[in-house]
């Protein structure tokens, strides 16, 4: 039998149909309702992976990874191996079994910094950080178009799509409180580099909320536009700081533009 966890993220996933449709974790059953989904499988042992692997930073209580774009983060529907917890196994420690360390994600195809436990209390720890929003995830976007102001924040909640299961949305029975900052890096002929600051993190959050706001993301083929011969979003996470959750010495890291994004960005510039 499937956990309860895994249960909700079966739902979560718009995986469970009823009556046809996707429906919201709150949805109450009645009587003559069809309910469609497929059996819940219990993720198989972890075992480690060799992977190369860049870290900006580590001690015996944490540490700092550089994810390229491609990477899932944790095994899940459809990936059961290749994936960053596979590479670090060993390294890292704390939270479910099936996802050991990890207290925040980037999409498989959004490069950059994302911080991992390496003990269960550098976990409790992290994850009140996550709570607090005392963990400062900047980004830099490239978008399509010009924003109105070379500032702005962006506060509208996200949650799955009301027809699309596969999709974040603004329009939905689900949503959840999410709030984006965002300034102006550099003005482009016909687009704008953006750091963007995360004061929430929704799944699809940036790429949702720049979208609603006309600014979809260079690349994003879900939400944005295409161009600039990018095989994905022009999304990085270039700097991640945080208060030690053990130490309490803040931790600050960078991540250059990998190049991939840096050729795509000399291109806009032309």
């Amino acid at each position: 039998m499937g956990s309860r966890a895994a249960a909700e993220r079966l739902v979560e996933s718009g995986s469970v149909l009823v009556g046809g449709k996707a429906r919201p974790k709150s949805y109450r059953l009645t009587e003559g309702d069809e309910v469609e989904f497929e059996p819940l499988q219990e993720p198989p042992g972890l075992e480690r992976e060799q992977m190369e692997l860049s870290v900006a930073y580590e001690d015996e209580h944490l540490l700092v990874v550089d994810k390229p774009a491609g990477l899932t983060v944790h095994p899940g529907a459809g990936r059961g191996t290749g994936t960053l917890v596979h590479g670090l196994l060993g390294r890292v420690a704390g939270g479910p079994e099936e996802r050991p360390g990890i207290v925040h994600r980037l999409d498989r195809n959004t490069s950059g910094l994302m911080v991992l436990a390496r003990t269960e209390e550098a976990y409790r720890g992290l994850e009140a950080l996550v709570r607090s929003r005392a963990l400062e995830r900047s980004y830099l976007v490239l978008v399509q178009g010009h924003p109105q102001s070379r500032r702005g924040r962006i506060e509208a909640s996200i949650g799955r799509d009301r027809t699309d299961p596969t999709r974040q949305s603004l329009d939905t029975n689900t949503p959840r409180d999410a709030v984006t900052h965002f300034e102006l890096a550099e003005l482009l002929p016909e687009r704008a580099l953006l750091s963007v600051h995360l004061e929430t993190g929704r799944t699809h959050q940036i790429r949702v909320h720049l979208a609603a706001i006309g600014l979809p993301v260079v690349g994003d083929p879900v939400y944005g536009v295409g161009g600039l011969g990018l095989e994905r979003q022009f999304l990085h996470a270039a700097s991640l700081a945080f208060p030690h959750p053990v130490t309490g010495v803040r931790v600050e890291t960078e991540s250059p533009l990998p190049h991939d994004l840096a050729g795509a960005l000399e291109r806009a510039r032309r």
